[in-house]
């Protein structure tokens, strides 16, 4: 065995990326620092109880799980911080206002999400906790679409549902945990004969709003035809005119590509308004989040609550290339105080500039430096190499 492979879906970020991937995360802090989200850093592991708390098995098969050495209980490593951020607003800062609360680290993952995706994404995302009203929904849908732009991505679309339609109808059954599953996932799956077969025995119009769940799915019209097809129910009206009221907020900032009643990504926490972003450059979400105002409540407080996470290596991957820095080559001269001053001037205003170590011009063009500061006229000047 070759003791420097890798588990699968598990890499090493080498600098090029890096690089880029640490600018954004940087300039992305940056942009919620100025809309007033407070940063704050969560443990990478914790007691399993607490780690999965509101999540269920969302995250639970998703969980690196192993003893603590210390007292003897299941620690898991995160799999997501939102829950984490969750328990800190609940539980720890105890304000009784708005709270906005950003994020950035690695969470690590059993199963990628994906064919090509890693099981180490490094997740950055902002939180609004205690606002209860759409226009919070509307808040961070905009922050998000202003992070994709930031990132250098054009032509961004969302796809938008609401949990709140699913949750509605079946509220209206008595029906097991087991039929409460096969009923989600013929629903998420579209699963047209799938869903006839389990809404046979059903009232007609719960019958009927179960089956059309699927086939709505589309432009601004579906909200409308929606307001036909499914039960009059108070939960059905408000997730429809919550939707309604999200797309107005958006207005011109947004393409909204889809309005989808049959996306359920995240049931099991969620509770209204959830979203997709996605660019042309790939098939993947760029950024996905939704409301979910019952996380909280095994930490004493339920507070209302709506966010966005992504995956800066995606998001980096996918947006366009940083213009690159100025790297400039100098002699090792430590006791030439004028070139010293050249350089810190030199760095001062962002210029990457590389001391040359002694011994290493035969590997000087790995330094990829396009400049170099050359002494002329007893002046220390600045060159474009050949």
């Amino acid at each position: 065995m070759r003791t420097w492979l890798l588990p699968e879906y598990i890499e090493d970020i080498l600098p090029d990326e890096a690089g880029r991937v640490e600018a954004l995360r940087r300039s992305v802090l940056d942009e919620f620092g100025v809309h007033g989200y407070e940063l704050v850093m969560p443990p990478l592991l914790e007691y399993v109880e607490s780690l999965l708390t509101g999540t269920g098995h969302d995250l639970d098969l998703q969980t690196f799980k192993l003893v603590d050495q210390l007292s003897g209980r299941m620690l898991g490593i995160r799999a997501d911080m939102t829950p984490q951020v969750a328990r800190m607003d609940a539980h720890l800062l105890n304000r009784k206002g708005v709270t906005r609360l950003c994020y950035a680290g690695s969470v690590l993952r059993t199963r990628p999400d994906g064919m090509n995706r890693t099981r180490e994404p490094l997740q950055i995302g902002a939180e609004i906790y205690g606002h209860a009203g759409v226009e919070s929904d509307i808040e961070i849908q905009r922050l998000m679409l202003k992070v994709l732009t930031l990132a250098g991505l054009s032509a961004v679309s969302i796809d938008i549902g609401h949990v709140g339609v699913f949750r509605a109808l079946l509220r209206q059954l008595r029906i097991d945990a087991e039929a409460e599953r096969d009923l989600f996932r013929a629903v998420q799956a579209k699963d047209a004969a799938a869903l006839t077969g389990l809404t046979k025995r059903m009232p007609p119009a719960l019958r009927k709003g179960f089956q059309a769940l699927p086939g709505l799915y589309g432009d601004m019209a579906v909200l409308r035809r929606a307001g036909r097809e499914l039960p009059a129910l108070p939960g059905v009206r408000k997730a429809l005119a919550e939707l309604a009221a999200v797309s107005r907020g958006l207005g011109e900032s947004a393409d909204i590509r889809s309005f989808d009643l049959g996306e359920l990504r995240g049931y099991r926490y969620h509770t209204g308004v959830v979203f997709a972003a996605y660019a042309s450059t790939g098939s993947g979400p760029l950024a996905a989040g939704g409301r979910y105002d019952e996380v909280g409540r095994a930490f004493g407080r339920a507070r209302p609550a709506t966010g966005f996470t992504m995956d800066l290596r995606e998001l980096a991957s996918a947006g366009g290339r940083t213009a690159a820095r100025r790297r400039v080559l100098a002699p090792w001269r430590p006791g030439d105080s004028a070139l010293q001053r050249r350089i810190a001037a030199l760095r001062q205003r962002g210029t990457v500039v590389i001391e040359e170590l002694p011994g290493h011009a035969a590997a000087r063009d790995e330094l990829a430096c396009d400049h170099a500061l050359l002494r002329k006229g007893g002046q220390w000047v600045l060159r474009r190499r050949t």
